[in-house]
């Protein structure tokens, strides 16, 4: 075999592109580059690999992970990873104690990360159309010297060279975000940076965001460990910015950590310092309301902005709203007769609420201002707003003041702040000024109220958390190449639930707050795990009884619910919503005679509760008692004589016993008063039934018109009622030239 042949030879078969062609008569086969595609797929399948802890299959993954992108500098490395774990499992089976096995294990394993890291980068950076490889290769063109640059931000920040200073930022955040792996030369030089007073705020803040974005594309322990340096600044900007960071890292590299105990080591330091956990907290329960925010923004959209043109006056110019202010005492008198028969005060009330709650609000505001060519660069996502910014030299007409009352503006994010300046000269300018006053006015009145509301509600960690999460929600949103980010936003980012973090996130108090805020937000699936791991600690507690139960009962669990909620009963048998929720439970797993005691008992306990007979009645009913049951919903009736429900009620029992001229009768007020399809439905077998068949397929005609025209539809609904009309003395051969007779109408 020639050398030729031997080096095809080698060349591993995997799923990669295959180039054929002829040479001297023989035909050989050789392996194209992966594409770029491909090598994030098989990346991914070494992750995958790795976090499961199969170390051959990941090996035999890199070598074709190696082979495919011809990446054979890495080779060396590879087969060095190799032997050193056939040596360890050798020594093994042999039966040879070895100290080290662990930590030679955990080597191997955090080394095949690190490799597979480096032959993606390795593989991409030339021919990768993905911006930050694009950047990367720019940078490697005119490369500069981060000590050089924090020189320059420090010099031209105190001569005030704006245009300077700003570049120099930029530079310094694209050279932290793309360097996959810091030397320990710049490690050194960004952690003096860090503690350096006379480092601007700014080239910090954007220091710990471009060390997050950095991280988000792969793992570099010394970039982790720089966001802890950045955790204990004085500055709580820098501080929470960094925690935040901190926590998406270990939540995105959850099956890494345990492979660097330096990682573990750290973040026992942050947390001796007496507001980790508070903070800690608060970032964890921000985030889970993030997950709020396209329900909000989709609900102002269609709810809340719709409502608010009916009220707007056509020639109304821009206003900036804030929903905060919406529901506040000082509104027009003249609208108060107009909104009082609407639903548009509820609705500001609502997101008034919402907003108070933390819940980001300004989403759908902003949404579409996100065009300018300032938000083209990475950079100016995460920066901190300031008037002094060089994009707003051509825009120097507006007041200075102003741009210092948006600074102050809690409820809005440094991005949003920008976008908000950017859209004002969008404005004639005649009408510009004129709103700016107004802008200026309302912005002020807010940041008064809102500085109040500060120290006796929200403290500055909430408002820097959530203005932090605002921002890097916009980016993974908005950014015009955003779909070359792994959103972060795609992920439940359950902090509590990291093993690393739960010994500051594990103690009753913090665990339910948070199951509180999962089960006010309807997430119930990730309450009940919360609720367990409560119920594991006090067995005694009967609203975790209740919550517990009222959670597996959303979820599906009846069996379950009716347990906890028994238990809880137990503890407090006189609670009115527990014995309902019982009741309720025992009739949907259909046990209506148990269903039926419960709700007896709630009678006792809140007699003549048209709801209460009416449940009452239903399990009569379903068991077959149904004079006992047509009692009860005449009780209901008698006592809310314009319920629907009692009248429904009403209605078919009387059919069901056979008194059709009384069933016919109560039809008659439901099909007056908004019926359902189950009404015609209903009401065409009371005058089948009295032999009006005329009157019958009208009202059946009707119930077809209800779905839509959808006759298979309505024959399903129909055909779930034969038994009661065989019952009603209908035959079957009837039924079917009933049916046929529809059918022909359709057609």
């Amino acid at each position: 075999m020639s050398f030729f042949e031997k080096k095809c030879v080698f060349l591993p078969l995997s799923s990669l592109c295959n180039l054929t062609y002829t040479l001297f008569g023989t035909v050989f086969v050789l392996k194209q580059e992966m594409t770029s595609k491909e090598i994030h797929s098989n990346y991914m399948r070494i992750l995958d690999s790795l976090d499961q802890g199969a170390l051959k299959p990941t090996f035999d993954l890199l070598q074709g992970f190696i082979s495919g992108t011809q990446s054979y500098v890495f080779q060396n490395r590879l087969n060095e990873l190799q032997e050193t774990y056939q040596y360890m499992l050798r020594y093994y089976v042999d039966g040879i104690e070895d100290p080290m096995q662990e930590q030679i294990y955990v080597n191997i394993c955090s080394s095949a990360y690190e490799l597979a890291d480096q032959i993606k980068h390795h593989s991409l950076h030339a021919e990768s159309p993905q911006l930050y490889y694009a950047i990367r290769r720019n940078l490697s063109i005119q490369p500069a010297e981060l000590i050089t640059l924090i020189q320059q931000i420090r010099i031209n920040s105190e001569i005030e060279d704006q245009k300077q200073f700003e570049t120099a930022i930029d530079r310094l955040f694209n050279i932290i975000w793309t360097t996959a792996f810091l030397s320990e030369k710049d490690v050194n030089q960004i952690r003096i940076s860090l503690k350096d007073i006379s480092c601007p705020l700014p080239a910090k803040c954007q220091i710990v965001s471009a060390l997050l974005l950095g991280l988000q594309i792969s793992f570099d322990k010394d970039k982790l460990y720089l966001l802890f340096d950045a955790a204990n600044s004085n500055d709580f900007g820098v501080k929470i910015r960094a925690i935040i960071a901190i926590c998406l890292t270990l939540y995105n590299y959850r099956h890494r950590t345990a492979f660097y105990p330096g990682i573990r080591h750290r973040l026992d330091i942050l947390g001796e310092t007496p507001d980790f956990i508070r903070i800690l907290t608060t970032i964890t329960l921000r985030f889970i309301l993030s997950r709020e925010t396209e329900k909000v923004a989709y609900k102002l959209q269609e709810e809340l902005f719709p409502e608010m043109m009916k009220f707007a006056p056509k020639d109304s110019s821009f206003s900036f709203i804030d929903p905060s202010e919406l529901s506040g005492d000082d509104m027009n008198p003249e609208w108060k007769d107009m909104l009082s028969d609407s639903k548009l005060v509820e609705k500001m009330e609502e997101f008034s609420n919402l907003q108070e709650e933390g819940i980001d609000v300004m989403h759908s505001t902003f949404i579409h201002l996100k065009h300018f060519p300032f938000f083209r660069n990475v950079s100016n996502w995460f920066l901190p707003f300031s008037s002094k910014h060089t994009a707003f030299n051509d825009k120097q007409d507006i007041d200075v003041s102003t741009l210092e009352t948006m600074m102050q503006a809690s409820f809005m994010c440094n991005s949003d702040k920008y976008s908000l300046y950017f859209s004002l000269f969008q404005i004639p300018e005649a009408q510009r000024n004129a709103m700016m006053n107004h802008v200026n006015s309302q912005l002020g009145e807010m940041n008064m109220q809102q500085n109040t509301e500060m120290k006796s509600k929200k403290s500055e960690t909430e408002t820097i958390t959530g203005q932090y999460i605002q921002d890097l929600y916009r980016f993974y949103k908005l950014y015009p190449l955003h779909t070359e980010f792994n959103d972060i936003f795609g992920q439940t980012l359950d902090f509590h639930t990291l093993s690393i973090l739960q010994p500051w996130l594990s103690d009753s108090e913090t665990l339910l707050h948070i199951a509180e805020l999962y089960l006010r937000k309807g997430y119930h699936d990730n309450a009940l795990v919360i609720y367990n791991q409560l119920m594991a600690i006090d067995m005694q507690d009967e609203m975790l009884y209740q919550k517990r139960g009222y959670c597996r009962q959303m979820t599906g669990d009846l069996n379950g619910a009716l347990k906890d909620y028994l238990r809880s009963e137990m503890i407090n048998p006189q609670s009115k919503w527990v014995i309902r929720r019982i009741a309720g439970c025992y009739r949907a797993l259909q046990q209506p005679a148990k269903a039926l005691e419960y709700y007896v008992q709630l009678d006792k306990l809140n007699p003549d509760n048209t709801s209460m007979l009416i449940n009452i009645g239903h399990c009569y009913l379903e068991l077959k008692n149904l004079d006992e049951a047509l009692k009860y919903y005449f009780k209901a009736d008698y006592l809310e004589p314009n319920s629907p429900k009692a009248c429904r009620a009403v209605a078919w029992c009387s059919f069901l016993t056979g008194k059709y001229s009384q069933a016919r009768k109560y039809y008659g007020k439901i099909i007056e008063n908004q019926p359902q399809t189950h009404d015609y439905l209903n009401a065409g077998h009371t005058e089948w039934a009295l032999r009006d068949i005329k009157m019958a397929i009208a009202y059946y005609k009707l119930a077809i018109q209800s779905e839509s025209g959808d006759f298979d539809k309505f024959l399903e609904l129909f055909r779930q009622d034969i038994p009661e009309l065989e019952l009603a003395g209908i035959k079957a051969s009837d039924i079917l030239f009933l049916a046929d007779f529809l059918r022909y109408g359709q057609v």
